[in-house]
């Protein structure tokens, strides 16, 4: 059995698809899916801050590993394990059966034992990555939450170092300025995130005429 048999066509595919991945990231182009990634990570943000009580939501993103590293790696990670479970899954039942299985169904199965198998090997690649990782969510999706002035204090045209946490609990460190020119953020302050350029965001107290009804 081989990967380019039609039986196998699903995880041809996906290991495809993997090569195409890293070719881009190789070449530069790999930004073209950060703005997929940061939609999809802001959708899964706010239905995260929905269920925050609950905490059901946060519960099966983390098994799934989604949100403990950068979503390039998890997508690839995915692929990666898909492929394996697939042609492994496909050889032991040829073996066993005498045929394998058809291509759709062969990869409903493998996808389906494929996605929680890579919540697992997600947890030792995140080990591996610096703990200041601020690509694990979309930069957006931390627009509008609450950061602590970490080091020194934030002036226009001079950021200081601040801690937030995304929606799913995890810190991240980021260079904040005020969004008003003629104010300072002085550390240990707490402060909102109104937006961001680039990886610089802007923030503004809590007594700001921004944040007023």
């Amino acid at each position: 059995m081989t990967l380019l048999e039609p039986h196998n066509l699903p995880f041809a595919i996906a290991l495809g698809s993997l090569f195409a991945i890293g070719f881009l990231q190789i070449i530069g182009a790999g930004d073209l899916f950060e703005g997929a990634g940061d939609v999809e990570i802001d959708l899964d943000a706010d239905m995260a801050d929905g269920l925050e009580a609950s905490g059901i939501l946060d519960g099966v993103f983390s098994v799934l590993g989604i949100g403990r590293v950068p979503f390039l790696i998890w997508l690839s990670s995915l692929l990666f394990v898909f492929t394996v479970t697939g042609v492994v899954g496909q050889a032991l039942i040829n073996s066993a059966m005498g045929s394998p299985l058809s291509a759709g169904l062969a990869g409903l199965l493998a996808g389906a034992a494929a996605v929680p198998l890579n919540g697992i090997v997600i947890r030792p690649i995140e080990k591996l990555l610096p703990k200041d990782e601020t690509t694990a969510v979309g930069l957006q999706s931390l627009v509008r939450r609450d950061a602590v002035i970490q080091t020194g204090t934030a002036r226009s045209a001079s950021p200081a170092r601040a801690k937030v946490k995304d929606a799913f609990g995890h810190p991240h460190y980021v260079m904040v300025e005020p969004h008003d020119s003629d104010a300072e953020l002085a550390e240990g302050e707490t402060v909102l995130l109104v937006r961001r350029e680039g990886e610089l965001f802007f923030g503004v107290r809590y007594e700001s005429p921004l944040l007023q009804p």
